[in-house]
């Protein structure tokens, strides 16, 4: 049996955790992802589970209640008929196709080269949410052909290296290419569905030394974090959106995007050990 102790301290972690990312998807927008994986790592390294799988764990219980939130989003989405499923049924394949070479990828690397992936990948959207301007464009359509064989892979790919669903990397592709903000966000999420699921099935694979794990893990998935967290965010992701709608989501966006530049930089600085 689990120590009592520890279990309890875990559950508060996790239910600030998931509040927090609760509100934080509802005021900005954002994916729970990119603030899970992080909060995720200090909370199992401060109980005692820093193991060299300790990134897999944070990436594949993160990347499982994305799984949750984001077929709750498309369901919303598609009742306002925001959902482009053209572009989704097109970009599909690729996206799954990169999520399982993610998967596997992830899989094979220690936790402090995925850190240093994070680290660095999460300098790039923080960056641009902090100077990125909604009129830039690459093109007036979403890429077909070879640019779209190329480009839909590795979507999916960095996508589970950084244990985050659709949105930090398809909103501003979609949006770069001509998207509407709204439909690239609904459809975004359906982008979040292809990533999560053919990843969480091969993460539940994974063997992972149960010493090294928190308790009630299975594969590389702890189901404490799953359950709370999405309990958590479905109380307080509502309580965001109210707030974003009551002030000016544009300067806490800047705000954010300096909060994730700092957490990158931690996770670089841990990555080679300074």
């Amino acid at each position: 049996m689990p120590d009592t102790s520890l279990l309890l301290m875990m559950l508060v972690m996790l239910m600030v955790i998931g509040g927090f990312a609760g509100v934080l998807a509802g005021l900005l927008g954002v994916g729970g992802g990119i603030v899970l994986v992080p909060a995720f790592f200090y909370a199992f390294q401060t109980l005692g589970y820093d193991g060299p799988q300790l990134m897999q764990m944070c990436l594949a219980t993160s990347l499982a209640t994305i799984i949750v939130t984001s077929v709750r989003s498309v369901l919303s989405h598609n009742r306002k008929g925001a959902v482009d499923w053209d572009i989704l049924k097109g970009w599909a394949p690729g996206i799954a196709i990169g999520a399982v070479v993610g998967m596997l990828t992830a899989a094979s690397l220690r936790s402090g080269t995925l850190q240093g992936i994070f680290g660095v990948l999460a300098l790039v959207i923080g960056t641009y949410m902090g100077f990125g301007r909604a009129d830039w464009r690459l093109g007036q359509a979403m890429p077909k052909g070879l640019g779209r064989v190329v480009t839909s892979p590795l979507v999916g790919f960095l996508s589970v290296l950084m244990g985050i669903g659709g949105g930090s990397f398809g909103v501003p592709l979609m949006s770069l290419f001509n998207i509407p903000i709204h439909r690239a966000v609904a459809t975004a999420a359906g982008f979040g569905v292809i990533i999560a699921v053919p990843s969480v099935l091969g993460f539940l694979m994974l063997p992972i030394d149960p010493a090294q794990r928190p308790p009630f893990t299975i594969g590389a998935v702890n189901l404490v974090a799953f359950a709370v967290v999405i309990a958590m965010t479905l109380i307080t992701a509502p309580i965001g959106v109210r707030l974003a709608h009551s002030m000016d989501p544009k300067p806490l966006k800047r705000v954010f995007a300096v909060f994730l530049t700092l957490v990158a930089l931690n996770m670089l600085r841990k990555a080679f050990g300074l």
